[in-house]
């Protein structure tokens, strides 16, 4: 499986399924988070989805790359709990077929904004 598999499973197993029973499969321990509103490891990775969940995020991946061990996703996050839109990119470094590393950026709320041209927000 390549890295940009992996992480389209992580996606659909875990973070559209909202079940953290397959993250063993997913990240390793020491995973290094680089948001500043999550802990890094496994164990921070869990908290900070036991919160997320209950916003019912869904992800939908408007595009996926991979750079040797690197893998960026661009997607757009409807909160289904309150309607929230967020663009977003994630950036992880695999190793040894699990999730490493965490960079990401985030657009939020982006559902009621009028683009000032006819490009879309996606």
């Amino acid at each position: 499986m390549t890295n940009k598999e992996i992480v389209l499973k992580f996606y659909e197993e875990v973070f559209n399924a909202h079940d953290l029973s397959k993250l063993d499969d997913y990240m390793r321990e020491d995973y290094i988070q680089h948001n500043p509103n999550a802990a890094s490891g496994r164990e921070g990775f869990r908290q900070f989805a036991n919160g997320f969940f209950q916003m019912k995020p869904h992800m939908e991946i408007k595009h996926i790359l991979e750079d040797g061990d690197l893998v960026c996703v661009f997607f757009k996050c409807t909160m289904e709990g309150n309607g929230t839109i967020n663009k977003v990119f994630d950036l992880y470094r695999l190793q040894d077929g699990k999730l490493a590393e965490h960079w990401d950026c985030v657009e939020h709320d982006v559902g009621g904004i009028v683009p000032m041209h006819d490009n879309g927000l996606f």
